[in-house]
């Protein structure tokens, strides 16, 4: 089978989802929807364990231009938020764009248009948009023993709705947001459960409810209630920027909060002092949780503060040296996030996107990267949040790219950004990471890239100041059709 369209996106979660939208809505028509999966949704599709919840709030993860009133709770679970993706592609007419279990194997720039290898067929696309997320390739552990574990071994991201671990000795490597989240949907189900710690987290309160049916009620009959709700959650997190970029007293407020809610919850001092971490709050991603620290407090759960370094047949080994009796493992160790395999699939004017992306993650407002024309990323390099809503930044850049569609439509002319540009927008997002917490806070983590330290993963300002550089497209940083046209 090969096609033709104007404008191919891959990846079927907020970000391809969102720009199918607003393409849909303009008139738009040419346009096709690749997803490797059988279902749309991205992160709520492939993450199903037990307590899986967003960490934002409901009305402000969400679509502003298409608002539910209805969450039912304060922090959605996740099978909530996929339906409601779901339902909007049913809504807005998407449904006939999307081609499902259609995956990128590859895709080529051949000098006027981009050529993608499904594996089902060959599409041919003036425009490529990679909407696939950061979010998406589970990291699993390199230990000795994992392959020949006996009993099952699930990563928070691939669950097996069938696990059941009542009766079960469960081992839990991880301590960070999905484990915070599945840890205590395991303990008093699980005979046992030990939680293999390699460093602790710093967790505020969650203060997550149910919505009444009056408050629902409220925001079905109110639009501008519900609208009134999404811009004072907003509001309230763009102040917590502050404290990323190292500013007193916010960010020592905030240690102080963190350190109250242990106190208040853990009553024991030894273990306190082992759930304590050792560096700046904000360095790694805060966890937001009522229930992680009194299921660690529990009789029948332990806390082994070393990291994993070994199975062996019924038990994992940890760096303390100690052996923990085990029947079935969760891996809840997040993703490969700053080196994404879908840039060794892509291929531009001078060589794959990995290539381009060897020292890091990066583009040119966030969107746009040199030697690879016509093609925009969403949800990729500095285009996510530490303190904020990722879908806010995702419109931002829908805004970018229905802007530099318009300009494709009026001109012919293939786009392409300049060395220059990049390199001016990359050393503004450097200069202005230097002294955030991410860099300054004494930890490594997954927002950084692996061999230069770059903080590549986040946006080191508010979202406010990432929306006032980047929503509206400029032709000014790209080169001229002669200098774009040869692959």
């Amino acid at each position: 089978m090969s096609a033709t369209t104007d404008v191919a996106i891959v990846g079927a979660g907020f970000a391809g989802l969102g720009l199918a939208i607003r393409l849909r809505r303009q008139g738009v028509d040419d346009f096709v929807l690749l997803e490797r999966a059988d279902d749309v949704g991205g992160t709520w599709r492939d993450n199903r364990y037990p307590g899986v919840a967003c960490d934002v709030p409901s009305h402000l993860y969400s679509f502003s231009f298409r608002p539910a009133p209805d969450w039912s709770r304060v922090y959605a679970p996740g099978a909530e938020i996929q339906h409601y993706l779901r339902t909007a592609v049913d809504e807005e007419g998407v449904t006939g764009h999307l081609r499902l279990g259609t995956e990128m194997r590859s895709a080529r720039w051949t000098g006027e248009h981009w050529e993608i290898d499904t594996g089902r067929g060959t599409w041919r696309a003036r425009v490529l948009v990679l909407a696939a997320g950061r979010l998406t390739e589970p990291r699993i552990p390199d230990v000795p023993g994992l392959d020949d574990f006996a009993g099952p071994v699930l990563h928070t991201a691939r669950w097996d709705p069938g696990f059941d671990p009542a009766g079960l000795r469960v081992g839990v490597v991880g301590t960070g947001a999905s484990a915070a989240q599945v840890i205590p949907r395991l303990a008093g189900r699980a005979r046992r459960l030990v939680v293999l710690q390699r460093t602790p987290a710093w967790v505020l309160p969650r203060g997550d409810r149910a919505y009444t049916a009056a408050e629902r009620s409220r925001f079905t009959r109110d639009p501008a209630a519900a609208r009134r709700l999404r811009e004072d959650i907003f509001d309230d997190a763009e102040q917590a920027v502050a404290a990323r970029r190292r500013v007193r007293p916010a960010i020592d407020e905030l240690r102080d909060r963190a350190q109250r809610h242990l106190h208040a919850q853990v009553g024991d001092a030894g273990l306190r002092a082992r759930l304590s971490p050792g560096y700046e709050i904000g360095c790694k991603r805060i966890v937001l949780s009522d229930e992680l620290y009194p299921a660690l407090d529990r009789d029948d759960v332990t806390l082994e503060d070393t990291a994993l370094t070994g199975l062996e047949p019924g038990a994992a080994v940890a760096a303390s040296g100690r052996r923990h009796a085990l029947d079935a493992l969760v891996l809840a160790t997040g993703f490969h996030t700053t080196r994404q395999p879908y840039a060794e699939r892509v291929h531009g004017r001078r060589g794959s996107l990995a290539r381009h992306w060897s020292d890091g993650m990066s583009a040119y407002a966030s969107t746009a990267v040199h030697g690879f024309p016509n093609m925009f990323v969403l949800d990729g390099p500095n285009a996510s949040l530490g303190h904020n809503s990722a879908v806010y930044m995702i419109e931002t850049q829908i805004d970018y790219v229905l802007g530099a569609l318009a300009h494709l439509r009026a001109t012919g002319a293939p786009l392409e950004v300049s060395a220059a540009a990049e390199r001016a927008y990359v050393r503004d997002v450097d200069d202005a990471a230097r002294d955030t917490v991410w860099l300054r806070g004494g930890c490594r983590s997954w927002y950084l890239d692996e061999a230069s330290g770059r903080l590549t993963l986040l946006w080191p300002g508010s979202a406010r100041s990432f929306r006032e550089r980047n929503a509206r497209f400029d032709p000014a940083p790209y080169l001229g059709a002669a200098q774009v046209a040869p692959a």
